[in-house]
């Protein structure tokens, strides 16, 4: 079967690298999504687009505006905050993948859904339910486009004949009930099968047969065995969904012009594994594949960062570039560390740990006009801050429900020393906490809380304390535990992380419910 959407696979004589872009023919879907939260408005004159590019598993150190030493070329992403705005200390909301993107979507702590801790699958249920508020709804309530292109890694349901997927009928509880007018993407990570494109709710092939490849066979490129579509070309995977995103762009300029603004939010499956970097940058970087891998990302930003411009839209449209969490051990430390590169830029852990190798990213943000080009901010920020940033550049009334932990980060645009979020809480693949308020920040963990040494139960046979408090302005990579020299501090911070818990928000408002029950505490440690 062969979807013939906008968003349908270009044929493989279309597809580069050196690929032409894939620009023919442009047909205009939308799927109206009623949402009885968010009343619907024309949209204002001037309100801008917006794209959000969130790569996965790029740590802080990987690209040269967050890290000064960084060995990997990413001169677009330095072009990006050369034009806008560069946050030195934000961070998502959980150290692994799908947490992460529920929080960012949503505005809301993770680990207040039913998902306490890990990630989806790439045949889990749908996680984020139709009426929780989120960035599609709240756009779309502005008047605004929206569209997702990428990995979704939120969970839709397939259609399922017993125990087996039916590739040939359409799936449910897709990214349309969460607010996006159009979608194309796959469903979990690029190493989580099956490896099957839908658009809009309908696959855009049936699996005739299964790939994979094993780690001993390539220990960047491996990907977990399971059916594939004839459609689905795995090394392609990247490079495919930034032409659809640049098609898209095409697609909204005109209409952006007349004052109906479009929203792409754009997960990137990279450069989480399978690590496939192509020609021209296989080998281009000198250190791995890994690293390779990260400059492709950089030079398809560019892409996009071109096709803006050339649709004339540059002035009006505000671009996002993050990460999901911060690099993961597939990258090959050892190797990256002969060539001098730290994907963590000196702090501590990596993907799927509490400390701040795992959870503090890359955040940039363009807004020609709006951002004064060059600048850095300081400020704390927080993935779940975008909700309530995009809220206020579209003109809306807070709610009660939707951004209830996230804070407006456009008063940095003007004044990058403004102090919009005084506190965070962060969230390990364990289901491990931390509560941050100034420098201090308390773990609730013995150990990482995910896959760094000490890891959790390592840290409880050693004896070591339950908590770790660190201060952050003195002790950046986490090395001294003040834990015992600081009680009034803990005890402080302990409060602070209860308040927050129970009252289902970090915001001003009405106390919310948790969709579950929330234990934050670990298990003394016995010796």
């Amino acid at each position: 079967m062969t979807s013939t959407s906008v968003f349908s696979l270009p044929p493989a004589s279309q597809t580069r690298l050196g690929w032409t872009l894939f620009r023919d023919v442009l047909l205009s879907l939308a799927i109206g999504v009623g949402f009885i939260n968010l009343a619907s408005a024309a949209p204002a004159p001037g309100h801008p687009n917006v794209i959000i590019v969130l790569a996965d598993d790029l740590g802080l150190g990987d690209i040269s505006p967050t890290n000064p030493e960084c060995k990997i070329q990413t001169p677009n992403l330095q072009r990006l905050a050369d034009e806008g705005l560069t946050f030195l200390d934000a961070h998502t909301p959980s150290s692994v993948c799908t947490p992460t993107r529920y929080g960012l979507l949503t505005g809301r702590y993770n680990w207040r859904s039913r998902l306490a801790r890990g990630v989806l699958s790439g045949t889990s249920k749908h996680l984020i339910p139709a009426d929780r508020p989120t960035l599609g709804h709240l756009m779309q309530s502005a008047g605004y486009h929206t569209a997702m292109i990428g990995k979704w890694h939120l969970g839709w349901d397939w259609h399922m004949d017993g125990k087996e997927i039916d590739f040939s009928k359409p799936v449910k509880n897709g990214p349309n009930i969460n607010g996006f007018d159009q979608y194309y993407g796959h469903c979990g990570s690029l190493d989580m099968a099956p490896y099957v494109w839908v658009d809009t709710g309908m696959p855009t092939s049936v699996p005739k047969r299964n790939e994979g490849v094993t780690k001993k066979e390539d220990p960047y490129g491996w990907y977990r065995n399971g059916p594939i579509g004839d459609d689905f070309k795995i090394d392609e995977v990247l490079p495919h969904l930034f032409d659809k995103s640049i098609t898209y762009v095409n697609e909204r300029a005109e209409l952006a012009k007349q004052g109906k603004p479009f929203f792409l939010y754009l997960p990137l499956p990279a450069p989480h594994t399978p690590i496939v970097p192509v020609p021209p940058f296989k080998g281009a970087s000198g250190i791995n594949p890994y690293a390779d891998f990260v400059h492709q990302v950089d030079h398809h930003v560019g892409e996009l960062l071109n096709a803006i411009s050339e649709a004339g839209i540059d002035e009006n449209t505000i671009v996002f570039f993050t990460s999901d969490n911060g690099c993961s051990p597939e990258a090959n430390f050892d190797v990256l560390a002969q060539h001098d590169h730290d994907p963590s830029a000196g702090y501590r852990g990596h993907k799927a740990d509490i400390f701040e190798g795992g959870h503090r990213v890359p955040l940039l943000a363009r807004w020609p006009g709006k951002i004064a080009a060059g600048t850095q901010t300081n400020a704390v920020a927080c993935l779940t801050d975008i909700y309530s940033t995009l809220q206020s550049i579209a003109e809306l009334p807070r709610q009660a429900n939707g951004g209830e932990d996230g804070f407006d980060l456009s008063v940095l645009f003007q004044d990058p020393n403004a102090t919009p979020r005084d506190s965070l809480i962060s969230h390990s693949i364990a289901g491990r906490f931390a509560i941050r308020r100034g420098p201090w920040k308390l773990c609730l963990s013995p150990g990482s809380g995910g896959w760094s040494a000490p890891k959790d139960a390592a840290a409880i046979k050693q004896g070591l304390p339950n908590m770790q408090l660190y201060h952050l302005g003195d002790d950046p990579a986490e090395q001294t535990n003040l834990v015992d020299q600081q009680p009034e501090q803990v005890e402080m911070l302990l409060a602070l992380l209860d308040e927050q818990v129970a009252n289902g928000r970090c915001t001003p408002g009405p106390p919310l419910k948790n969709d579950r029950e929330v234990i934050v505490r670990v298990k003394p440690a016995t010796k």
